[in-house]
């Protein structure tokens, strides 16, 4: 035989212990992922509580205990065969729609695949059955025989998970330290007790209690006080609720205010028919939702619930089903920017009450400063408007403001005397007077508010340009000699699928041959710009968000500016007139409470939290 014709390979079936053992592969990478596995069957069982104990970060034991149904001795020894499961219910046809998947786990492969590579055993009992118990070593069965369960409820069920991957040592080389891997499972617990607030969970590690829940009422009040004592009691006091509905698809969660955010975005969640999921998805969409308050590098805290029928989102992407694929991504996109955005118009002026908590901590009361700290009331001060001219054109390549922009409140407008009136008409109060020229403190119905002039200012002017750019359109400037910008054929070809979209932004483009795309025009609020740059970055937005956030991002930054230029500037000095004028805007201007890049725009000191300062509470 010449030695250029090789031997056909001969195909052969794995022996079903390596079988169970590459499924573990995908689907139990690490002892976070049996937890997760294990406690999601617990959830299909109907548990209302749910307690998980661990040691070494659980490679070394997982027990896990509910009060769901329970499983009989024969349900026992067919739960340990792959691909088992009482999850997926044949039709009258006798097939199995896999695509109307209502519950958590379905694929009868986490069991089996656990115990081929552990020590495991399994007690349960059923309504009306002996308790019964398993042993499973390396795949080995052991069982069943009758035992005592010593649950918390009549029925449910205890699994002990010993020395995983035992079977497989090479996978423990991969394993990290126990501390990760105990945050692994730690966080795990959380996402289901975050999408479960109806059922109690319990968590300790190596005898000690890691954390623990108590179960919630079912409804909003419910969920938002599970989300407290997960995210924390500032997410739970600065959340806005989220309740929306768009062709079949309900979003329903809480997503924090702009001026409460993290360097990270560790604490946003997305779930998905009761599935936490993670999807970059999300990453986009609060990105898009929020890039109106917060600087690039800030990310808010979000918890969101999308429900819809389980035919339009595909489960089965990933082994571990930490990914969905929805059919109409499009849809859920636009349903969850357009509610993250209209609750946080709804919150209107507020800010975080984390701004008085750090304001209070960095308070010392060590006596009171000597000397004049502030001036007060009308007299002490030249009538002048508050309001400068509208912004003339820039340097920098910058156009000048649309032709429209005029401020709302003009220099003429004239105020009842509020000095008058009571405080407790006003949400921000009546200005008594401004310190350094630069902030206004206002007098409330029951505390003090401070305000950044200058910030608050600019976030006025910001949100009239923003309507002003809504009503007139978006001006374009033609270029007198086109730009060609030279991409790979995918990334043109998601630019161009996008055109109309751009186009309603001031972007003109069109394709200029295999992987080129030309630009006729740009916005004219923009100036002289890097277009280049600019394609590149929409064509990678395309690809990782679904959207064109470069774009939009250039127009904050560039109206940003500008309301910064034509804003009141610190130093300036108002009158009383004037101060509350700037107040009463603030209160009738959504998003007021933070400036663009998500500072807060005052801060609300209450009359307790003054008094304790001075120790006149305890």
């Amino acid at each position: 035989m010449p030695d250029s014709v090789r031997a056909r390979p001969q195909i052969r079936k794995l022996p079903p212990d390596v079988v169970n053992r590459i499924a573990a592969g995908e689907v139990v990478e690490r002892p976070a992922a049996a937890v997760k596995e294990l406690a999601e069957n617990a959830l299909d069982a109907g548990a209302r509580r749910i307690d998980i104990a661990i040691e070494a970060g659980g490679l070394k034991r997982i027990t896990i205990e509910d009060d769901g149904c329970g499983m009989s001795g024969d349900d026992l020894l067919l739960a340990l065969d792959r691909h088992a499961t009482s999850k997926l219910v044949p039709g009258t046809d006798g097939r199995v729609d896999l695509l109307n998947i209502h519950t958590m786990g379905f694929r009868g492969e986490a069991l089996p695949s656990i115990a081929s590579v552990s020590r495991m055993s399994i007690i349960s009992r059923a309504a009306g059955e002996e308790a019964a118990e398993v042993f499973v070593e390396a795949g080995r069965i052991d069982g069943p025989r009758p035992a005592a369960f010593t649950g918390r409820g009549e029925t449910g069920t205890r699994i002990e998970v010993r020395d995983l991957f035992h079977a497989t040592p090479a996978r423990l080389k991969f394993m990290k330290g126990e501390r990760s891997e105990t945050m692994a499972v730690t966080d795990a617990v959380k996402r289901l007790a975050m999408a479960n607030p109806q059922v109690a969970f319990s968590l300790e590690s190596n005898g000690r209690n890691i954390l623990r829940y108590a179960a919630e009422a079912e409804g909003d009040a419910g969920r938002l006080a599970r989300l407290g004592a997960i995210m924390g009691r500032e997410f739970r006091e600065n959340a806005v609720a989220i309740d929306a509905e768009r062709e079949g698809v309900r979003l329903t969660g809480f997503a924090g205010l702009p001026t409460l955010n993290r360097g990270n975005a560790q604490m946003q969640y997305l779930f998905v028919n009761g599935r936490p999921v993670k999807d970059r998805l999300l990453v986009g969409v609060i990105r898009a939702a929020y890039q109106d308050f917060l600087a690039r590098d800030r990310h808010p805290m979000a918890a969101l619930f999308v429900d819809l029928d389980p035919e339009f989102v595909d489960v089965n992407v990933h082994p571990a089903k930490t990914e969905v694929r929805f059919r109409d991504a499009g849809n859920i996109r636009g349903l969850m920017i357009g509610a993250l955005r209209h609750s946080l118009a709804d919150a209107g002026h507020r800010a975080s009450t984390t701004v008085a908590g750090f304001a209070l901590g960095k308070a010392r009361p060590e006596g009171a400063p000597t000397g004049a700290l502030f001036q007060s009331g009308p007299q002490a001060y030249a009538q002048r408007p508050i309001y400068p001219a509208p912004p003339s054109p820039v340097q920098g390549g910058m156009a000048e403001a649309p032709s429209a922009y005029t401020p709302h409140l003009a220099p003429s407008a004239r105020f009842e005397p509020e000095a008058a009136r009571p405080p407790q008409d006003f949400p921000l109060g009546v200005a008594r007077a401004q310190l350094h020229e630069t902030y206004i403190v206002a007098q409330t119905a029951d505390g003090i508010v401070i305000v950044d002039q200058h910030a608050a200012h600019e976030r006025l002017v910001y949100e009239d340009m923003k309507r002003q750019m809504a009503a007139g359109g978006v001006r374009r400037q033609a270029l007198l000699i086109p730009d060609i910008v030279e991409l790979t054929e995918d990334e043109a070809a998601r630019v161009l699928e996008r055109a109309d979209e751009l186009a309603e932004l001031g972007l003109e483009i069109e394709a200029f041959g295999a992987g080129a795309i030309c630009i006729r025009a740009t916005p004219a609020l923009f100036g002289e710009m890097d277009t280049a740059g600019l394609i590149r970055d929409l064509a990678d937005d395309f690809a990782e968000y679904d959207a064109g956030l470069a774009l939009k991002e250039r127009f904050e930054e560039v109206m940003g500016n500008m309301a910064c230029r034509g804003s009141v500037r610190a130093g300036r000095r108002l009158n009383a007139e004037e101060m509350n004028a700037l107040l009463r805007q603030m209160e009738a201007t959504p998003h007021s409470g933070q400036c663009n890049h998500g500072r807060p725009t005052y801060v609300e000191l209450k009359l307790a939290d003054v008094e304790r300062l001075f120790g006149r509470r305890g």
